[in-house]
C-alpha cells in the first residue's frame, strides 16, 4: 500500500501535522505501508509566513507551491490512498482536490481539526483573506472516501456531505514525547499557557483574575508563544516557543490555563492545549466549549471554568494545595494514555486506510 499525504506545511513545524498524523509514520512503517509527504510551503516560506511584511516573498512561496501541486498531480496515480490534511492550497478554489478525485478516481482521507469552513485569517496575511475561499470545505467532504475529524463538532458537521467519518482526535506521543512527569514540589507555583499568536487573545479575558490574584500570591505566570502577548501582567513572564526545549518548557509549569470564547470556531477546536498539560502530569483549566468538557473531568483531572469567578476558584485552589495538583496531574495522565494517546489511538488511525 501507498500513501500520499498532502499537507500545508513542512514536515515536523506545524502542531497540527506534528500530533494528528506524522507521529503516526513509525505504525505506518511497522505495518509495511509506504507514504510520502508533500507540503505545499518550502521551509523559507513557512519560515516567514506569520511574520509582518514580507509581501513579495510570500506570493513567490505561494506561486511555488502551486507549480509544485500542478506536477504532483502526474504522480498521484502510483498512490493507493491521499491523506489530505485541511488542504491542497490555501487560496483559491478546490482545482486539485477536484481532479483527484472526480478525475483521478483516488480515495481521499480529508483530514481537519479546525472550523476551516469559518472565515479566521490572521491579521499578518489580510491579502489572501478573500481569495481563501473557504467554503470548499464543503466539496471536498463530498467528494471524499472518508472524512477524519479532530472532534464531534467538525464530524457533525462533516457528516452533512458524508456518510463516512472518523473521529481521530488529536492525541499525544506519551511514550517517546511527552513522556516526562512533573514535580509539582516547587519554591514557586507557575500558572502556564502555550500557543501561537493566532490564540493569544483568549488569555485577555483572564488578565483580571490573573490581577486579582497577584494581589495575594507570590506565583509566575508563563507564557510560551512565537510572540509576547500585548498586555502585562507583573507575574508575567514570556518564553519563545522552541522545539526543541518545547517539553522541558512546558515542565516548567505546575498547571496549565486553556481559556476560550464560546463561538463557532472555538467549538472546532481539539483542546491541545489540555492535553498536552495532562500528558505531563499537571491539570489543566480550561473553558468549557466544545471537545474540552470530554477531556477534563471537573474536581478529578482539572476544572471546567466559565465565569471569572470560577477561574478564580480553581486558580485558587490549584496555587494552594500541592497535593491536589499532584493527585489532578496523576490523573491527568491516566487519562491522556488511556484516550488521548497515540498508544490507544493507532488502531483508529490505521483504520483510514482499511476498506470500510
Amino acid at each position: 500500500m501507498k500513501i500520499l499525504f498532502i499537507v500545508p506545511y513542512p514536515h515536523g513545524e506545524a502542531p497540527s501535522q506534528r500530533f494528528r498524523f506524522e507521529q503516526y509514520y513509525p505504525a505506518l512503517q511497522q505495518a509495511d505501508i509506504q507514504y510520502e509527504i508533500t507540503p505545499f510551503l518550502d521551509d523559507k516560506t513557512w519560515k516567514i509566513l506569520y511574520k509582518p511584511g514580507y509581501k513579495w516573498a510570500k506570493i513567490r512561496g505561494i506561486l511555488g507551491g502551486f507549480v509544485r501541486r500542478k506536477l504532483l498531480m502526474f504522480r498521484v496515480r502510483k498512490f493507493d490512498y491521499v491523506f489530505l490534511h485541511r488542504e491542497a492550497a490555501p487560496i483559491g478554489p478546490p482545482i486539485f482536490e477536484w481532479f483527484m478525485a472526480k478525475v483521478l478516481g483516488k480515495k481521499i482521507i480529508y483530514d481537519f481539526d479546525d472550523a476551516i469552513w469559518l472565515p479566521n485569517t490572521s491579521d499578518n496575511n489580510k491579502m489572501v483573506a478573500g481569495l481563501k475561499w473557504h467554503h470548499k470545505v464543503d466539496s471536498i467532504c463530498k467528494w471524499a472516501y472518508k472524512v477524519s475529524c479532530g472532534n464531534e463538532y467538525l464530524c457533525d458537521y462533516a457528516r452533512q456531505f458524508n456518510s463516512n467519518v472518523v473521529l481521530n482526535p488529536t492525541t499525544i506521543d506519551t511514550e517517546h514525547h511527552h513522556n516526562q512527569i512533573k514535580d509539582q514540589h516547587t519554591d514557586k507555583v507557575v500558572i502556564g499557557w502555550t500557543g501561537t499568536h493566532s490564540t493569544v487573545d483568549y488569555l485577555k479575558g483572564l488578565v483580571p483574575v490573573l490581577q486579582k490574584l497577584e494581589m495575594e500570591f507570590d506565583f509566575e505566570f508563563r507564557v510560551i508563544s512565537n510572540r509576547a502577548p500585548d498586555f502585562e501582567l507583573n507575574s508575567m513572564v514570556y518564553v519563545p516557543w522552541n522545539k526543541d526545549t518545547e517539553i522541558t518548557d512546558l515542565l516548567a509549569f505546575n498547571f496549565g490555563v486553556m481559556p476560550l470564547t464560546d463561538d463557532k470556531w472555538a467549538k472546532g477546536k481539539c483542546g491541545f492545549k489540555a492535553l498536552q498539560y495532562m500528558s505531563l502530569g499537571m491539570p489543566a483549566v480550561v473553558s468549557p466549549v466544545g471537545v474540552n468538557v470530554k477531556i477534563v473531568t471537573v474536581g478529578v483531572d482539572g476544572f471546567l471554568c466559565n465565569t471569572p469567578t470560577e477561574w478564580e476558584e480553581a486558580l485558587r485552589k490549584l496555587i494552594i494545595d500541592e497535593n491536589l495538583r499532584v493527585k489532578m496531574g496523576k490523573a491527568a495522565r491516566e487519562k491522556i494514555v488511556a484516550q488521548f494517546s497515540v498508544l490507544s489511538n493507532s488502531g483508529n488511525f490505521l483504520s483510514l486506510f482499511c476498506a470500510i
